[in-house]
């Protein structure tokens, strides 16, 4: 009897194996979420054409990370390198009322100071510098697009929580991982809430830059988000295709 009952235990994991590589799916996991799958490679870097109206390509992961639920590298908005602390007095561009760059206001700049600079130079953007060739941060209007044109699906990636974004158009995806932010000295809301840099300033508030913001704790929308220049935030990187 206990013989009998082993060899069926047997031939169900056999079946359920069988069925789980036929299937490309595993039914033995809940919360398997497919393999971003690429669509090619640009200076070394995978991306996915997701379909998108301006043709822009995104990066299957982020500055610094070499997996899609990868957190990566994390930057102040305009910086260049990663680093222990972000703190305003630490912020390379200045203060609230002391901007040395970037700024629209001449109430946010130091002695008056105004460039009217509202997005990234290339020479400021921690993905053209990091990754070269065509590669750089999105735009405000990129991150909408991105949110506009495609499903925005809450789930996990190897125990990784995050958001599964897939195309309406073709039905490919990246997944964004919730990767938190750095303020201070600490990494914070590390699978709770996902923030990242777009390469847009603020311009009504230049101290302050645009951002995405979501939350893997519910199914609320992605958003724009203005964050404080200094705080530390992953990078998603996009190019065009020429």
């Amino acid at each position: 009897m206990v013989k009998r009952w082993f060899g069926t235990v047997i031939m169900l994991c056999v079946f359920c194996l069988v069925a789980c590589v036929e299937d490309d799916c595993c039914c033995c996991d809940d919360d398997f979420t497919p393999i971003v799958n690429p669509t090619g490679s640009h200076n070394g870097h995978d991306w996915v054409d997701l379909g998108l109206p301006s043709g822009l390509k995104w990066a299957v992961c982020n500055v610094g990370a070499d997996s899609p639920e990868g957190y990566g590298f994390y930057f102040a908005w305009g910086e260049t390198s990663y680093k222990n602390e972000y703190k305003l007095s630490e912020y390379k561009y200045g203060s609230a009322k002391e901007l040395t760059k970037y700024c629209t206001k001449s109430s946010y700049g130091k002695d008056g100071f105004t460039d009217s600079k509202v997005t990234l130079d290339l020479s400021d953007d921690a993905a053209r510098v990091n990754w070269e060739g065509s590669w750089r941060m999105p735009t405000k209007a990129e991150l909408d697009e991105l949110r506009e044109h495609c499903t925005w699906t809450l789930t996990a990636l190897n125990n990784v929580k995050g958001y599964q974004v897939i195309s309406n158009t073709n039905g490919n995806s990246i997944f964004l991982p919730a990767a938190g932010y750095y303020g201070g000295l600490g990494l914070n809301y590390t699978g709770s809430f996902g923030y990242y840099w777009s390469a847009s300033l603020d311009s009504g508030n230049p101290f302050y830059a645009f951002g995405l913001h979501f939350s893997a704790d519910s199914t609320s929308n992605a958003t724009a988000k203005n964050i404080d220049r200094y705080y530390g935030l992953p990078v998603r990187p996009v190019f065009h295709q020429e």
